[in-house]
């Protein structure tokens, strides 16, 4: 069952427009390159989607400024 959202309970529409402009007008790219993105590529190249980072603790950081000084000595 799908979840409703609207008064009318049907599900929004794709903005198909607004991805084809960025696509191929802000981004671009060629029709076979946008074409040929999966969602999650186009997610990331629009900014929609982030990579999520590991961000290393203070005990991490220590331990590699340790292994790799800037200086020699």
């Amino acid at each position: 069952m799908r979840a409703a959202s609207g008064a009318s309970g049907a599900a929004p529409a794709f903005p198909w427009e607004a991805v084809l402009h960025a696509g191929l007008y802000r981004m671009r790219l060629s029709a076979r390159d946008f074409w040929a993105m999966t969602p999650r590529e186009l997610g990331f190249a629009l900014g929609l989607l982030r990579p999520s980072a590991v961000v290393p603790g203070r005990g991490a950081v220590t331990a590699l400024m340790q292994a790799f000084p800037d200086e020699m000595e």
